[in-house]
């Protein structure tokens, strides 16, 4: 586990008296990678671009190493303006370059540098034509030689104890850029036995195979994990029965918190069944994804059929990050464009279905005898937010002009196992941690509501509500409850025995209006507190309040322009 970076350590900080040492390029060139051989400590990033959303400190015994956010050429976005930040402070910046796109990511990044020393790295020595049929020795002297600084060339993943002397040396010996055009240094040829993985590379960025590839996994994961629910939780239930009945015999309200129809113990295969193997397979596929480079190139393909919407290829990997989870979705907007970085926000929060909602609204349709309805609902949740996002995001981000000038795209490799399972871990803690508490607070309110005589009240105060959407009045509840925390639906809509509903839906269109309407009606409120904390609270509040005006206004035409062709088929 990395060793937590103390405030003297941190950047800004004037406690060390070590000499600094910015690590500055384009993001996916392999800059944490390399602090980590460096330093021996754990980079915080993956393959994934944008993955390091701050400043962060490595200091070892001679400098403090500065790990700063991947920049995107015309980007804007805050983690640029960190780096920029530390670069102002750094003694010496060390510029990171992928080889075999050097001179187009030199000439993006040579601005920045001005008069201070410098010395530079080329990444991705793997992809480069072999030693023994290439001049590349020559080449490494012209570029040393034009520019007058050191140049080393390396594998940033695999560095040997040479090659990292060698960087230690070049930082050392840093000196001021001499006045070169980049573009008129010589390039370094690519090895010809890429051929075949530059072809798959091509071939994954096509556009229709890449929203296929993306939102995959997301499809995968749900129906197995409720594949795997129903199988045991039959066998579940059984064991819980006499616990359930024992606990009803207690006295109120204590029966009703416990093992009422709402109550903890009888809401719980839920959690346990079906929201927990959800979000660990969701995890575990999306971070394969992340470690191989894949969920970039993916990205970036999607960018043309994304951009009239108002969002960018690398904002639909947040999007993608919020089926998982909308909280560390929000936070990783952080690498997103300034002024794109709300549109990515909202679309997180109106259109991801995390991995607590997508097994609530599964289990709804199984019970209700509607299975089909889960492909019909992810499509309507997708156009839905595409037209959210084309009302609601600036004119200037449609414009076609509105396009990642380079695109940092890193090379295809084999998954880090090892990161994938960290990741898994860490969605376990969170889950154990943030996800259950909320759970049992919700069921505990739903129980304590049910006792009290105030569920009944609220569903009848409700009911002129309801009924403007062709919804039954106890169908209240499901909304207030999914409005709170997604899987709060399953509990408002599913009977104890999971097999039967609670309210009287008698028609699918009854069915997919309920769970729209619960799921997008607002963000849950973890994921409020987040956007406020990200963000700030005006922002947070003016995001609320329109997801919730349109979410009732596409709420309304499912319910009668469905209930009418329903009638129009019959």
């Amino acid at each position: 586990m990395k060793p937590r970076l103390t405030d003297k350590h941190r950047p800004g900080s004037t406690a060390s008296t070590r000499p600094v040492a910015v690590v500055l390029g384009l993001e996916s060139v392999g800059k944490s990678s390399l602090l980590s051989a460096l330093t021996g400590r754990f980079a915080e990033s993956s393959a994934l671009a944008g993955t390091t959303l701050r400043c962060e400190r490595y200091p070892d015994d001679s400098w403090d190493w500065v790990d700063t956010p991947g920049l995107v050429t015309g980007s804007d976005a805050a983690t640029v303006r960190d780096a920029l930040n530390a670069l102002a402070r750094a003694d010496t910046v060390l510029v990171v370059l992928r080889a075999h796109r050097a001179c187009e990511e030199l000439a993006s990044l040579q601005p920045m540098l001005g008069s201070r020393k410098v010395a530079i790295v080329l990444t991705f020595r793997d992809r480069l034509a072999p030693f023994d049929s290439e001049p590349q020795p020559k080449l490494m002297s012209i570029w040393r030689e034009k520019l007058g600084v050191p140049v080393e060339l390396l594998d940033s993943r695999t560095p040997d104890a040479t090659d990292l002397t060698n960087i230690r040396t070049a930082v050392m010996q840093a000196k001021p850029l001499n006045p070169v055009r980049p573009y008129d240094l010589p390039a370094f040829p690519e090895s010809p036995s890429r051929s075949l993985s530059l072809a798959l590379e091509r071939m994954v960025g096509f556009a229709p195979l890449s929203l296929l590839l993306l939102f995959g996994p997301a499809w995968i994961a749900v129906t197995q994990a409720n594949a795997l629910a129903d199988r045991f939780f039959d066998t579940v239930g059984t064991l819980l029965e006499p616990l359930l009945r024992w606990l009803n015999t207690l006295p109120a309200p204590l029966a009703a918190v416990l093992g009422g129809d709402y109550g903890v113990v009888s809401m719980f295969p839920f959690l346990m069944l079906y929201a927990l193997p959800t979000i660990l397979i969701f995890t575990g596929l999306i971070a394969v994804y992340k470690s191989t480079g894949l969920i970039d190139r993916l990205s970036y393909g999607l960018h043309p059929w994304l951009n009239p919407f108002g969002l960018g290829g690398r904002d639909l990997v947040r999007v993608v990050m919020g089926f998982g989870c909308n909280v560390p979705a929000v936070v990783a907007t952080r690498s997103c464009s300034s002024c794109s970085r709300g549109a990515c926000v909202s679309a997180i929060s109106f259109g991801s279905a995390c991995s607590y909602q997508l097994p609530a609204t599964l289990a709804v349709f199984a019970a209700a005898g509607f299975v089909w309805l889960g492909p019909i609902y992810l499509a309507v949740l997708a156009v839905t937010t595409l037209v959210y996002l084309r009302l609601t995001t600036p004119s200037v981000l449609r414009q076609a002009q509105n396009k990642v000038l380079i695109p940092a795209l890193g090379n295809l490799r084999l998954p880090d196992w090892k990161a994938v399972l960290c990741e898994s871990l860490q969605s376990l803690r969170d889950f154990a941690n943030m996800a259950l508490p909320i759970f049992v607070v919700i069921c505990v309110i739903a129980g304590l509501l049910q006792w009290s005589g105030a569920l009944t009240w609220l569903i009848s105060l409700l009911a002129p509500v309801m009924a403007a959407f062709n919804l039954p009045s106890e169908s209240a509840l499901a909304v207030v409850l999914g409005s709170v925390r997604k899987d709060g639906l399953a509990i408002g809509l599913l009977n104890g025995d999971w097999n039967s509903l609670k309210v009287p839906l008698e028609t699918s269109v009854q069915v997919l209006t309920t769970v729209y309407l619960a799921g997008v009606l607002l963000p849950c409120l973890v994921t409020v507190l987040t956007v406020v904390r990200e963000l700030r609270p005006c922002f947070a509040l003016k995001m609320v309040g329109r997801q919730a005006c349109f979410a009732v206004l596409f709420s309304l035409c499912i319910a009668w322009i469905g209930a009418l062709l329903v009638t129009f088929t019959h």
